[in-house]
């Protein structure tokens, strides 16, 4: 049978049911979200002369859910228009309007018997073939609708988002004894290709997979800090980015959670697992403290962490377990933390940290290292049938940059396996077949392809054909020319990819040679050219720390040049005979937009922050970013249609002047960087694959390079107005003099300078306008303090 899914239905409008019906909304699936009618009417509501008849009471909890979507933060949509995807109604009166929909996602409260009451509800109204799922992160799925129809059965399953379902990867999906294979293959690829997640299939045991082992290892944390005596500050310290884990470690995150949210699932756990295991989801008594106070992490404002206002600003306490104090917050230092800061990369950093025996920091991670991995292995083929389930669920849902067995691959297998076995651990019998087959790792790759041990032999990971992964691809494909900032690699089917491999993707001379360089090579040999890569960032901007040396040597004459070098680099994207497809994600910005906007067409990812950011630093954009915005704009404009010129300048204006950034592709869209013929991918591991297909469709098509164009501008008139506007911002405290010296000089580029209104001026002049003023501005000594200020503390300094 073929599944569509065009329509959905949520029920429960709580922080979850909400966060679940605003993510399909953003993905452009109409969703209805219903919750129960409420028993009172408010205040308010009386005031009003309404009463519980009253339509606008019955959906009050559903429509109070969708109204809190806006105030989130951070926000769980991707724009406000996705709002008008989300129907609001009751569980009484619009239960028929199931009938309407291709999926049902149940999110109500945790409760067997309530659950149960709802699914029975569900199975009179809706129409044979819909898939219906539960959102529960604990109950049984197989108990919930162990009364429901026989095609109610087959069309069910656990789909258990991780919060917030906008950022967090993880799509857990359980299936039943009774869930029909195209049912769950379908939802698999659906949750890939249209939700944009990282699925992995469960089982239906406590917890899953994510919350069981990520709240065993949490709590085995908290236990061995209490044994050995560490703070909960020094914990934080070695249990994050040192060991390729989020910056939040242990404790932050714990806040971040909310110590109730915490509790309820580990006693999920508790209550159903037996022997030794129990004792580990045990709450220790000084967190069921917390948990009384109210002390519960970020909501309460107080948790495991603090901020108070010092002398010096604001500081961060850590509490005391034992007398529930606060105190300055502490940070762990030995010799294996000092080495392994050393090392290169996080497998070499979690390597030398775990072997350094006697060192308080290296046993203190090793003992929680060690119970974490064996219960990973321990529970194989109980939570999920292959390791790489166990590896994707904690990378994806918890931020591990290893999942337990990519982890134990880093410590090295044999060697701790020894170690363990000394220590009196019980091995897993599947483990010691790895090791008696000679065998020392988990997974191996080759040929591009990545295997992993299935508990008899390796089998090959299976990879979603949209996944292009660079790393991999490079071991079979010719890597066709590289240097120092950027390589150029042949992806397949003629298309080329130019990815930066320079620190933080930023671009210097080199990143700016190689793109020239790949445009006269994809022009003879390629259909087109891909801009893109799978660094943390897309591009944060050009190399700051260069053009400040040069600046305050006075070396005007090399900026001047670097500068005329970056927009003859970004004019050749623009001119290229070939299509050039860039593929922003996460920060694009300064550079990384200037790069982004000329291009033939864009493949953004879901989660681009696009801006043209440089007056943060005391600058306006220097590569002909402010010219391709105002350009990308006029564009948009109905053709044959007198538009507002103006307004038009304006918007730009405001744009840079306030250093504008997207939340989301789909803002960037909102906020003129894409147009309506850019892509958005809402997989980012699709993203290059999506990219990919954009150059070849627009080489199937004939492409044409663009033609030199004319532009109109605002001329004195404009600059003006645009003036004035700061002036104003200046005269009431909300811009310094500076902010002011900035703003005219941006006002003068977008204006064309001082000419008539509505004069057509060329792009070159334009540019050198542009590299004009970012010349004399980079020149001043307080725009080099600004940058000084950026480099060494990584935020805007207002002076």
């Amino acid at each position: 049978m073929t599944h569509r899914i065009k329509r959905a239905a949520v029920l429960g409008s709580g922080v979850m049911g909400s966060a679940i019906a605003a993510h399909l909304a953003n993905n452009g699936i109409p969703t209805i979200m219903l919750d129960i009618v409420p028993r009172d009417v408010t205040e308010d509501e009386k005031k009003k002369g309404l009463t519980l008849e009253d339509k606008a009471v019955r959906n009050r909890i559903a429509q109070a859910g969708k109204q809190a979507l806006l105030k989130q933060k951070p926000s769980p949509i991707t724009s406000k228009k996705s709002l008008d995807l989300i129907t609001v109604g009751n569980l009484e009166d619009d239960l028929e309007k199931l009938a309407d929909v291709d999926w049902i996602v149940e999110v109500v409260v945790e409760n067997l018997n309530i659950k149960k009451q709802v699914y029975a509800n569900i199975d009179k109204v809706r129409k044979e073939g819909t898939i219906v799922s539960s959102n529960t992160s604990g109950i049984s799925v197989e108990a919930m609708i162990e009364d429901c129809s026989e095609d109610m059965k087959k069309h069910f399953l656990g789909t258990h988002f991780f919060n917030p379902p906008r950022y967090l990867k993880l799509l857990e999906i359980i299936p039943t004894q009774h869930t029909d294979e195209d049912v769950l293959n379908f939802m698999k690829q659906f949750g890939e290709d249209v939700l944009g997640k990282g699925v992995v299939v469960a089982k239906d045991t406590p917890n899953f997979i994510g919350n069981r082992i990520g709240t065993y290892g949490l709590l085995v944390t908290v236990q061995e800090m209490l044994k050995q005596g560490l703070t909960i500050g020094e914990v934080d310290s070695i249990t994050g980015p040192l060991i390729g884990r989020p910056k939040s470690a242990t404790f932050r995150t714990l806040d971040v959670v909310g110590l109730d949210t915490f509790i309820h699932v580990a006693n999920t756990a508790y209550e159903k697992v037996e022997g030794d295991e129990k004792k580990v989801f045990e709450i220790p008594s000084f967190m069921k403290e917390m948990n009384e106070r109210g002390w519960l992490g970020a909501k309460a404002k107080q948790g495991f962490f603090k901020k108070e206002k010092g002398e010096k600003g604001s500081v961060i306490l850590e509490l005391d377990p034992e007398t529930f104090e606060y105190s300055e917050q502490k940070k762990l230092k030995t010799a294996a933390v000092e080495m392994a800061k050393q090392q290169k990369g996080t497998r070499k950093k979690i390597k030398a940290v775990v072997s350094q025996q006697g060192d308080k920091a290296s046993d203190f991670l090793w003992s929680i290292l060690k119970p974490t991995l064996l219960y990973s292995a321990e529970l194989l083929g109980e939570i999920a049938d292959d390791l790489t389930q166990i590896d994707n669920a904690m990378k994806w849902g918890f931020g591990w940059q290893y999942g337990p067995f990519e982890t134990w691959d880093a410590i090295g297998v044999r060697k701790s396996v020894e170690r363990m076995k000394a220590e009196g651990e019980t091995i897993p019998a599947w483990v010691e077949t790895l090791l008696e087959k000679g065998n020392e790792t988990f997974y191996k790759e080759g040929n591009g392809n990545v295997y992993y041990f299935d508990q008899e032999d390796y089998a090959q990971v299976e990879f979603n054909e949209k996944e292009i992964n660079i790393r991999r691809l490079k071991e079979t494909n010719d890597v066709i020319m590289k240097n120092s900032g950027a390589s150029l690699v042949d992806i397949g089917d003629g298309v080329a990819l130019l990815e930066f491999t320079s620190p933080n993707n930023s671009i210097g001379l080199d990143v700016i040679q190689m793109i020239n360089k790949s445009i006269e090579e994809v022009e003879k040999n390629y259909e087109g050219l891909v801009i893109g890569n799978q660094g943390k960032n897309f591009c944060v901007g050009a190399n700051l720390a260069l053009m400040l040396m040069e600046a305050q040597d006075q070396n005007f004459f090399e900026l001047d040049m670097v500068v005329r070098q970056f927009q003859n680099m970004t004019q050749n994207i623009k001119y290229s005979e070939k299509p050039v497809v860039t593929a922003p994600f996460n920060m694009s910005l300064g550079g990384g937009a200037e790069v982004t906007l000329p291009a033939a067409s864009v493949q953004a990812s879901t989660e681009t922050y696009l801006g043209l950011v440089e007056v943060g630093v005391g600058l306006i954009p220097g590569g002909g970013g402010t010219k391709e915005l105002y350009l990308k704009m006029l564009r948009d404009m109905p053709q044959g249609v007198n538009f507002d010129l103006m307004q038009v300048a304006n918007t730009v204006f405001e744009r840079v002047a306030t250093a504008a950034v997207s939340t989301s592709a789909e803002e960037a869209r909102e906020n003129g960087f894409l147009n309506r013929y850019d892509g958005i991918s809402v997989n980012p591991d699709h993203q290059l694959y999506d990219a990919k297909q954009r150059v070849l469709g627009l080489s199937k098509l004939g492409y044409k390079a663009p033609k030199p164009e004319m532009i109109p501008v605002v001329g004195d008139a404009g600059y003006g107005a645009m003036v004035l506007g700061a002036k104003n911002l200046h005269l009431s405290g909300y811009a310094s003099e500076h902010d002011l010296k900035i703003a005219e000089k941006l006002a003068y580029v977008i204006s064309g300078g001082r000419i008539n209104e509505g004069s057509l001026i060329d792009e070159e002049t334009m540019l050198a306008l542009e590299r004009e003023a970012f010349l004399s501005l980079i020149g001043e000594p307080k725009t080099q303090m600004r940058m000084q200020h950026m480099l060494l503390k990584g935020k805007p300094l207002r002076n």
